[in-house]
């Protein structure tokens, strides 16, 4: 069980580090930690899935709660689930966009509200520890009662769709369960000219791992977009809480320019509302948001971080780097088919080609997330805040040092001995430059530094 319980959800190997004897323990202690009475179980097409929720659902309802399994889901829909069915408390069994051999927890409370490191992992984890002499079996004569809310999730869904107009889309679910959903909802718009890419679930993932973010996982719905000379090509990860899109000539869009895309459309029903990202994201964001007359919020990365500061704010949308977005018509919470919904809704209402929509945003050079494997990590912040002690600095989400023409931000890893590192310039050579620079300061604190 070591190591399983990470930063904002649980996730292992299958079944080396997770098996269905632990999925027991998380389920009662889950329900034990939340003093949860009714909860909500979906999961994705994992070929372990069906077992690890079954094991799961076995605790909970020897820790006396009702248990309600709404089958195979996206990650949105069983947030939606908790939110629309009142439950104290969810739990959906994936591992999102990793490959087939894991898999994982993501689990919430009322509302939505998800359990992260600090905010209950870490009590449930040592929970289950405890429950080390607990072994899987029917300890309750109760049984979870099955119920469908996926026509009342669908109806949510279509209620945002705003004049829709004929446009030519291309849609790789990966295989993942946002198929279903996304055939459902298209079913209502035949404005749509909807072209399936890998729809069936199938956790075997037999064309390509379900993560938008690599970029090879996209090069087949890329090649499909120019074929069919679609509008735009989207992508989604196993669970469709994430996803990522490509402009009609067959470009990828970075996942921060989305943000500042979809921002437009928040605003012109929103004046003066709070638009949150995250602060890996380019300038162009808070820039545009500010054009627009939003207010610009950043945030530390993670979804914990970004749902926390939207409730606060009450923030209307969010966007990340990673490729989440974040609503609050959906209870605060990210969703990969709303998101394809609010970009359609986006093209619907203009009548350039989506490249052009996005060619104003493209105004700086970015490296992406350069990930450095170190020994040390803390002597290398030190290093780098001295080295650039005349910038503007910040630690909102470790060191961000921030210049006129250029930035970068330098993350630390929770779980592994690795330091991320995003850089941002005005200029192809002052990002090159820059690059080498920080990157050279870096070796010298510690010379065995790999690039991973």
């Amino acid at each position: 069980m070591s190591g399983i319980f990470k930063a904002y959800d649980i996730r292992g190997s299958y079944p080396n580090e997770l098996n269905e004897n632990i999925a027991f323990k998380i389920g009662a202690a889950f329900v034990n930690l939340l003093k949860a009475q009714n909860i909500v179980v979906g999961r994705d097409m994992r070929l372990s899935s069906p077992g690890l929720a079954k094991a799961f659902i076995k605790g909970a309802l020897g820790s006396e709660a009702l248990v309600t399994d709404i089958g195979m889901v996206t990650t949105p829909m069983l947030n939606y689930s908790v939110i629309i069915g009142n439950f104290d408390a969810g739990a959906m069994v994936t591992a999102s966009h990793l490959p087939a051999e894991f898999n994982g927890f993501k689990l919430c409370r009322e509302s939505a509200i998800p359990l992260s490191g600090d905010a209950g992992l870490q009590a449930l984890e040592e929970l289950v520890r405890k429950s080390k002499n607990l072994v899987l079996q029917q300890t309750s004569n109760r049984e979870s009662q099955k119920l469908d809310f996926l026509g009342l999730y669908i109806d949510k869904l279509s209620s945002f769709v705003h004049n829709p107009k004929s446009l030519k889309i291309v849609v790789d679910a990966g295989n993942g369960t946002a198929g279903q959903e996304v055939l459902a909802l298209a079913e209502r718009f035949p404005q749509w000219d909807l072209i399936s890419m890998y729809m069936k679930p199938d956790g075997r993932f037999p064309h390509h791992i379900a993560n938008p973010l690599i970029e090879s996982t996209t090069l087949d719905l890329q090649n499909r977009v120019v074929k069919e000379k679609a509008d735009i090509g989207i992508a989604f990860d196993g669970d469709a809480d994430r996803c990522g899109f490509i402009d009609e000539k067959g470009d990828r869009i970075p996942e921060d320019l989305i943000t500042a895309l979809i921002a437009e459309s928040f605003l012109a029903n929103n004046p003066g509302a709070v638009i949150i990202y995250d602060l890996r994201s380019s300038r162009v964001v808070p820039e545009t948001i500010s054009q627009l007359g939003g207010k610009p919020l950043r945030s530390r990365v993670g979804h914990a971080f970004i749902k926390e500061l939207m409730r606060k704010e009450n923030a209307v949308f969010a966007g990340e780097l990673s490729g989440h977005y974040y609503y609050r018509d959906m209870g605060f919470t990210d969703n990969a088919i709303f998101t394809m919904i609010w970009m359609l809704n986006f093209l619907s209402a203009k009548n350039p080609p989506l490249s052009t929509l996005v060619k104003p945003l493209r105004k700086y050079r970015s490296t992406g997330e350069i990930n450095l494997q170190v020994r040390d990590k803390e002597p290398i912040f030190v290093t780098l805040e001295k080295v650039y002690a005349d910038a503007t600095i910040d630690h909102l989400d470790g060191l961000t040092v921030q210049y006129e023409s250029w930035w970068f931000n330098l993350r630390p890893s929770n779980t592994e001995p690795v330091i991320r590192l995003n850089m941002e310039a005005a200029d192809t050579k002052t990002l090159e430059v820059k690059k080498e620079e920080v990157l050279k300061s870096i070796k010298d604190v510690e010379p065995l530094m790999r690039l991973l």
